[in-house]
């Protein structure tokens, strides 16, 4: 099923693997393109970050956030929720990320942080988020989403991760150069390949994950600069699959998780763990590994490894980003559903408008 093209492009009405396959346009749009967003300098002197944003306006930012988290220079944090933290200040840089500029949630956090007096940058493709930061002249960066035909916030990320990498670089917050985003850029074009339609089931790791995965509740495990990665994964899954998923990151799974395996019996015919590794990890990480799966194996449970190839983490992210986005791709597909609408997330909203 998963190698006729024909069959995926009639489910797939929406496009979304279109936006897989242009990651790395996404990346390249939204980096070269904040290089010319005007900054107010002063940005520059602020003592901590907070991204505002919800569902997938918001997984740039946990991306970000757990890539850079040794090596940024003031504290960061991402808020999904309506308000700031009560610390936010006016030297305080808040990045507010919504696709579509009329997140609720991240409204009433622009508000507040205009309150507060805070230094704003927003990300969006239009919306009242657009309309309010032109119209208080503050820096705000307008996507311009020909590179996301599915039109769908969750298959953006190469616009969210690389407007806030270049914002955050341009600031000096971080040191990500032209040159790490050009191999970065190289190396999502490689797993597209590698991973994407025309690759063959028998040599394509994305489709023989998501094969096991057809008819279990997928449980993801990741570290250190792939927790963001991994978040990710399990947003699309939701949402492309239509599927229930958890994240759990070692070691804080190793102090609870261990002794929640027993019980009900009926998990382990359903529960199906990934475990994401890298050679990146720390030394002990990469020991905590092998002891889980074997704690795993032992209390019944099925599970697969990933082991990253990319050298670099910046690398490794966007290759997991590129996995991920096809196992929850192939998923909806061996579920014959069309992968693009959110029906529930859209029966909500109207509801709260209601």
């Amino acid at each position: 099923m998963l190698d006729n093209l024909s069959h995926i492009q009639s489910l797939d009405k929406g496009n979304i693997l279109g936006s897989i396959e242009r990651l790395s346009e996404q990346l390249q749009d939204s980096w070269s393109e904040i290089k010319s967003l005007p900054i107010p300098p002063d940005y520059a002197k602020t003592n901590n970050i907070v991204v505002a944003g919800m569902g997938g306006s918001a997984l740039g930012g946990r991306i970000v956030h757990y890539l850079e988290f040794r090596n940024i220079q003031v504290p960061i944090e991402v808020v999904t929720n309506y308000h700031l933290p009560n610390y936010a200040n006016n030297n305080t840089l808040v990045i507010l990320s919504s696709y579509s500029g009329n997140t609720e949630e991240t409204l009433s956090a622009c508000f507040d942080a205009i309150k507060r007096n805070a230094k704003v940058i927003g990300i969006a493709t239009g919306g009242k988020l657009l309309e309010i930061l032109q119209k208080e002249n503050l820096p705000v960066y307008k996507i311009d989403p020909s590179n996301n035909p599915s039109n769908q916030p969750r298959m953006g990320l190469g616009y969210s991760i690389g407007s806030i990498l270049g914002i955050l670089s341009k600031l000096k917050f971080i040191n990500v150069s032209d040159n790490d985003i050009k191999d970065s850029l190289s190396q999502i074009e490689k797993f597209v390949k590698e991973f994407g339609v025309r690759s063959h089931s028998n040599q394509n790791e994305a489709k023989k994950i998501a094969e096991k995965l057809s008819r279990k509740v997928p449980i993801l495990v990741s570290s250190e600069h792939l927790v963001g990665s991994a978040h990710a994964m399990k947003n699309q899954i939701n949402e492309n699959s239509k599927t229930f998923s958890a994240h759990f990151e070692i070691s804080e799974m190793n102090h609870h998780l261990m002794e929640g395996l027993k019980y009900p019996m009926k998990a382990k015919e359903i529960l199906h763990f990934i475990f994401f590794e890298s050679g990146n990890y720390l030394d002990r990480i990469r020991k905590r590994y092998e002891i889980t799966k074997d704690v795993v194996k032992q209390n019944g449970f099925d599970f697969v490894t990933y082991k990253t190839r990319s050298k670099k983490k910046l690398d490794e992210v966007f290759e997991m980003l590129v996995l991920g986005s096809f196992i929850s791709f192939y998923l909806a597909i061996l579920h014959g559903i069309n992968p693009s609408p959110i029906p529930w997330v859209d029966y909500f909203k109207e509801k709260m408008d209601n």
